[in-house]
């Protein structure tokens, strides 16, 4: 932050964006107007060399500000080199009032000078966009891409099983045990032939085995069918026939929604582990207990892999949401759950990582059971865990080394047990 003499800002919009350079005194060197072209990214960066030129500075080393980390604008600057400092919007209206309380106007070309401003004076606070590569940037994309699907797969879902409860309640109650109850692919077959009560009743073994068969179901088909069977002929309540085929039409409406979400998911699941297998960080998230192919490319989709990005494991901690957050003031002081200050796929990743190494690795059950025991709830001592992980992550990162379990709890149960 230190060796930066000029300090740029963008106010960016859908069409025309503003920049302004201003100085360590803060005087207005440079501002100009410019669309997000090739065209318009070139002139506004020979904008910035001019007046580096006349100062003795590179071009590089002027950071910019705006009000984004994602999208074309911000993946142009970084790919011509430029330092990008992204500004949360709410950090720059607050700024905006304590410069003139009481104008709430906005203005793009006071905007652009306002974020320059901010790096001016504060810019030892604010950190620069890290830089992942490629490889890394694409997983990161697939995985939320992956993770869109899931939800909208899930929004369907609820609708048809709404849905269901009013045409075929006997659909519900029929996979309700199994994994995936209604999403998987040989009830959704079934659905599909028969979305009523009515119809499903009037069922042959042979058109449910069929079903079963088209769904991928291999193993037990004949008992699957008989209690399939036997099950869609139980007396229940039902609409009047034609009540009834009308909202069965609209069941197969949803289940079509469902069905192609579903292939979504998997596709997009595919792509995602596919070029997560191919970096050469993999192994190393691998070799971690509970983390698989998906896990494990949604954590470095995340994280990403600049090795500058997180120069403690504290630090990567605190940014995944396990860290906590301490509140102080006067005589009160709280410690609270990090929420705002964190990522929330990587948290969400992350109790979702901790939760399954508690069947997948012994240490990490006995660091779980401890943290209950010294009576931390469920979730506390899962954030715990995670932060443990996490910590043992960074370390494996920064050393190219794979995870050795020996090595990240070195301490007997006792002793652990003990020092808590």
């Amino acid at each position: 932050m230190a060796s930066w003499a000029l300090f740029a800002g963008i106010d960016w919009s859908e069409n025309l964006n503003d920049l302004a350079v201003v100085d360590r005194t803060g005087q207005l060197v440079a501002s100009t107007r410019f669309e997000a072209t090739p065209a318009g990214i070139r002139d506004m960066l020979k904008v910035i060399s001019g007046v580096r030129a006349s100062n003795g500075f590179s071009r590089k080393s002027v950071p910019i500000a705006i009000e984004a980390s994602r999208g074309l604008l911000v993946a142009a600057l970084q790919q011509h080199g430029q330092p990008v400092v992204p500004i949360h919007p709410a950090t720059v209206a607050r700024y905006r009032g304590r410069i003139n309380p009481g104008n709430r106007k906005k203005s793009d070309a006071q905007d652009c000078q306002l974020l320059a401003n901010i790096l001016r004076t504060d810019g030892h606070l604010h950190r620069p966009l890290h830089r992942s590569s490629d490889h890394a940037n694409a997983i990161g994309a697939l995985t939320r891409a992956q993770l869109r699907a899931v939800r909208t797969r899930q929004y369907h879902y609820l609708q048809m099983r709404a849905q269901l409860r009013q045409v075929h309640p006997a659909a519900i109650s029929a996979w309700a045990t199994m994994e995936h109850k209604l999403l998987r692919a040989e009830a959704r077959e079934v659905i599909a032939l028969a979305p009523t009560s009515g119809q499903a009743a009037r069922l042959t073994r042979r058109q449910i085995r069929a079903a079963l068969e088209r769904g991928g179901r291999s193993r037990l088909l004949d008992s699957e069918t008989d209690r399939l069977h036997a099950v869609f002929r139980e007396p229940v309540l039902r609409n009047p026939p034609s009540v009834e085929d009308a909202l069965g039409q609209g069941v197969l409406s949803t289940l079509r929604f469902v069905n192609e979400a579903s292939e979504t998911v998997e596709e997009m699941t595919s792509a995602a582990t596919d070029l997560f297998l191919q970096h050469p960080q993999s192994e190393i998230y691998l070799s971690f207990p509970g983390v698989g192919a998906l896990t494990g490319a949604r954590l470095l989709g995340e994280l990403g892999d600049d090795p500058a990005r997180f120069p403690t494991g504290k630090g990567m901690a605190a940014y995944a949401g396990a860290r906590p957050f301490t509140w102080a003031s006067g005589s009160s002081r709280t410690v609270l759950h990090r929420r705002i200050s964190a990522n929330k796929f990587l948290a969400g990743y992350g109790h979702l990582w901790a939760f399954t190494t508690l069947t997948k690795s012994a240490e990490c059950r006995a660091y779980y059971d401890r943290r209950r025991e010294a009576g931390d709830r469920h979730n506390a001592a899962l954030r715990r865990l995670f932060a443990k992980l996490m910590s043992s992550l960074h370390y494996c990162l920064r050393h190219d080394v794979e995870f050795d379990a020996a090595a990240a709890w070195p301490r007997a149960p006792e002793v652990e047990a003990a020092a808590a």
